[in-house]
């Protein structure tokens, strides 16, 4: 089944760098499962909330602004929430890995980097993708 962005998706995914977005945008098309940006660009005021909650272990997040790119606002990340078979939200992370292997085909194919937030060691963050230079 062809997926695409809805209007959620696409607010959330201005100020993103334009790499991700594309990453984002043919990932989409084919996915095993349909899955929305819930957040891209996001506040220090954000991001120190986040932390404060435990939904986050640091105030250096790629969704901040770019340091590098001092004259264009973009986050380096993105958070997804995916949809099971039936249409229903899903936090089950074997969908996320799902998807997750999905994405990393369509990097790997367009040439970029990401980390996947579920292949890190202590925080295993499903929903989180960031870009590397």
């Amino acid at each position: 089944m062809a997926y695409k962005f809805g209007k959620r998706s696409t607010e959330n995914l201005k100020n993103v760098d334009a790499r991700l977005v594309k990453i984002m945008l043919e990932s989409i098309q084919d996915s095993p499962y349909d899955f929305i940006i819930t957040e891209g660009l996001r506040s220090l005021e954000r991001q120190k909330q986040l932390k404060k909650e435990g939904k986050s272990q640091t105030l250096k997040s790629y969704h901040l602004d770019n340091p590098k790119t001092p004259n264009i606002i973009d986050a380096m990340a993105v958070d997804i929430m995916v949809y099971d078979k039936n249409n229903k939200v899903t936090w089950d992370f074997k969908y996320y890995k799902e998807v997750a292997d999905h994405i990393k085909k369509i990097v790997k194919k367009l040439g970029y980097k990401i980390t996947w937030g579920g292949d890190w060691k202590t925080f295993k963050d499903g929903p989180h993708f960031q870009l590397e230079d």
